[in-house]
């Protein structure tokens, strides 16, 4: 078989897996939402609600899509590409079991936390081509606040590499079956990721760009239809992948205890899904039970609090590591 009809396959499928992914996390988040505030949440379309996903994308499909008469015609266009795209980037070193990896790069991480650099370009751009002062305002705030949380996320991750002495993603999940899941060997540094996560997938209490009591729909308030689409179906692409790399990073990945007679790919890839599955069900909980923080309040603990304790924790990292101690 060609080799560029593999490729394409590959694509597809992951392309694929993805969307099921996504559409499974809008269900979940419908009803862990709804139980938590007392609500059933979806019941109508399918057993407990399961179709509704799929009736939400027929809605969406079917939308008429409109565009702002002064709006930015190229730029308006390409901007939910540029958001989407990354999100679904992100996945090819993602080791999502043992031996189930689209391609194990040698900088896993490095391309990864690149790939995620892309999208607040085009939540930037969608601000500024959409000629509406709302969305311009929902995307500088949703690009201050990821500039001011890539920052530490990236020093945490440093650590972990320091530790591992790879920075392929295979490589961190392998490290943490030899020695002990890194969530206990930096405890200080997946706080510090955890909370910068959160910011960078914007959820509540993070979630400045869309703050619907101030700036109505955030940086895609003149979007619809499959435009809009592809920003929603971005936006749990993203909670999905920084979910998948904090369980790779921290949680060891696929490893878990084994059950004789199921093949090993399986159990791993059935705990992998179980790590990310539990991390993504957190920030669902988070969003039921804390409110937003004010813009100023989280640009001050991003470059007054998070960025300084990235650094302490990775100075201390490399005195253990160089110590011999990690």
């Amino acid at each position: 078989m060609p080799k560029i009809i593999i490729v394409l396959l590959i694509a597809v499928l992951l392309l694929v897996g993805v969307a099921l992914m996504v559409m499974f996390f809008t269900w979940m988040e419908r009803k862990v939402l709804g139980h938590m505030q007392v609500r059933l949440g979806p019941m109508i379309t399918g057993p407990h609600g399961l179709l509704q996903p799929i009736v939400d994308g027929i809605k969406l499909l079917t939308k008429e899509d409109l565009m702002p008469k002064r709006a930015d015609k190229w730029l308006y266009f390409i901007a939910p590409l540029i958001v989407f795209v990354p999100s679904i980037l992100v996945f090819i070193p993602m080791p999502f079991g043992q031996g189930a990896i689209v391609s194990d790069l040698p900088m896993g991480i490095l391309y990864i936390m690149a790939i995620s650099a892309i999208s607040p370009v085009g939540i930037l751009v969608a601000g500024w081509a959409s000629d509406n002062k709302y969305a311009l305002l929902g995307s500088l705030r949703a690009v201050a606040q990821d500039i001011s949380y890539e920052i530490p996320m990236a020093l945490t991750v440093i650590g972990v590499v320091l530790i591992t002495g790879s920075l392929s993603m295979q490589d961190i999940v392998l490290a943490q079956g030899e020695k002990t899941w890194f969530v206990f060997l930096q405890p200080l540094g997946f706080i510090i990721f955890l909370i910068a996560a959160i910011a960078e997938m914007s959820r509540i209490p993070f979630d400045l760009h869309e703050s619907e009591s101030e700036f109505v729909a955030g940086f895609f308030t003149e979007y619809s239809g499959m435009k809009f689409a592809f920003f929603f179906l971005a936006e749990y692409a993203h909670l999905f992948g920084i979910s998948a790399v904090m369980a790779t990073l921290y949680f060891g990945g696929w490893h878990g205890p084994l059950i004789p007679g199921i093949p090993v790919v399986i159990m791993s890839i059935g705990w992998f899904t179980i790590k990310v599955l539990a991390i993504v069900f957190f920030t669902m909980w988070l969003r039921a039970t804390v409110p937003r923080v004010r813009v100023d309040q989280i640009l001050s603990i991003g470059w007054k609090v998070m960025i300084p304790l990235a650094l302490i924790n990775l100075f201390i990292t490399g005195l253990l590591v160089a110590g011999g101690v990690l």
